[in-house]
């Protein structure tokens, strides 16, 4: 039995065990991970104590309990405790087994996550063709612009009179400062210092410089899950990525409301990035309370100079989203009006590090 428990606990797909009153047997890591709860807490409970409207659920259970026959539904929506909806193909079987006291199995595989990842997947193809043609353009301006900032330089010596030499001085000034906009558009170009290291001393070091940015006066919020194990991972990149998400929320924050940031971490089995799954990742949820970003932004929010602030140079989500993937892990966001949330997952299992 528990080499059959090992088997569940590594599929993708969540599987519930059911007895003939619909109380909960079995509940494999996946299921755990869908309906956010732990198997502990759920076994011996009643299915319909698992989501907040269990009508729906329920209506299906009982037909194949009736029936003693499979059925399917496609992208049936379940409320879970916490709220928040998500929608799951489920397969229901009944099944005869006296020997392990259950006599249905649940099936449910949610199609929000692969919708998501067949999106991260086009998006992912989409980041790599525009950071192709931005090293591309980058390599194509820093050419002639060492020529230009070469050229001042030798004009300086040549001029008569030094009062001349300020506008010399405007030439080499603005070639350096579109030099180094160039050297931001390419993003950290360092090879990764990976460690171990804990992801929670990270996340106080960048509440601690934001709180003295801010001289305090924002509101932030902790919520750290304290089991989760040590990563590996580039201490000074992942700060420079969590602090560029940061500094987005609170520039986007409304000036006249207290801006309010929760940083909160979680663990997360059976996650796929890209096309890779992995057994275990760290999930890092930043949120904030600022006006949200605007529906037709968020595709692009990741894109080099895409910006929603007349004086923002649209690159620093660009940066942490690029250092961030060289760890092998993913960004996404959400948004409405009073909530944005970025969520970082990053690799946690030995064999990735």
């Amino acid at each position: 039995m528990q080499s059959n428990q090992v088997i569940l606990d590594n599929i993708s797909t969540a599987v519930v065990a059911l007895d003939a009153e619909l109380r909960v047997v079995s509940l494999n890591s996946s299921g755990q991970d869908l309906l956010e709860t732990s198997e502990a807490r759920c076994l011996g409970q009643p299915i319909r104590k698992l989501v907040a409207q269990p009508e729906s659920l329920m209506d299906v259970l009982k037909q194949v309990r009736a029936n003693r026959s499979p059925l399917a539904r496609r992208g049936m929506p379940l409320t879970l405790l916490s709220g928040r909806e998500i929608h799951a193909d489920l397969m229901l079987t009944p099944v005869a087994d006296n020997e392990h006291g259950f006599s249905l199995l649940l099936e449910m595989q949610p199609v929000d996550r692969l919708l998501k990842i067949s999106r991260e997947e086009s998006l992912h193809n989409v980041q790599e063709t525009t950071r192709e043609m931005v090293r591309g353009l980058a390599h194509e301006i820093k050419n002639p612009l060492g020529g230009v900032r070469g050229a001042a330089q030798l004009l300086a010596r040549e001029l008569p009179d030094e009062g001349l030499t300020e506008y010399t001085n405007i030439i080499i000034r603005e070639a350096d400062r579109l030099r180094d906009l160039v050297d931001q558009l390419l993003g950290p170009n360092k090879h990764l210092q990976a460690r171990k290291l804990n992801i929670h001393e990270v996340l106080e070091h960048v509440l601690n410089l934001i709180s003295a940015e801010t001289d305090n006066q924002v509101t932030l919020v902790r919520d750290y899950d304290p089991s989760l194990p040590d990563i590996f991972g580039d201490r000074s990149q992942l700060i420079q990525a969590l602090l560029n998400i940061v500094r987005n929320a609170l520039q986007a924050a409304e000036s006249d409301a207290e801006c309010v940031i929760a940083l909160r971490s979680r663990s997360q089995r059976q996650f796929t990035i890209g096309t890779q799954r992995h057994r275990l990742v760290c999930r890092l949820d930043i949120e904030d309370n600022g006006p949200g970003i605007p529906q037709a932004m968020l595709q692009t929010i990741f894109m080099p100079m895409v910006t929603g602030r007349a004086e923002g140079t649209g690159l620093g989500l660009t940066i942490a989203q690029s250092i961030i993937t060289r760890h092998g892990g993913l960004v996404e966001c959400a948004s409405e009006p009073g909530c944005t949330r970025f969520s970082i997952y990053l690799p946690m299992d030995l064999d990735h590090a």
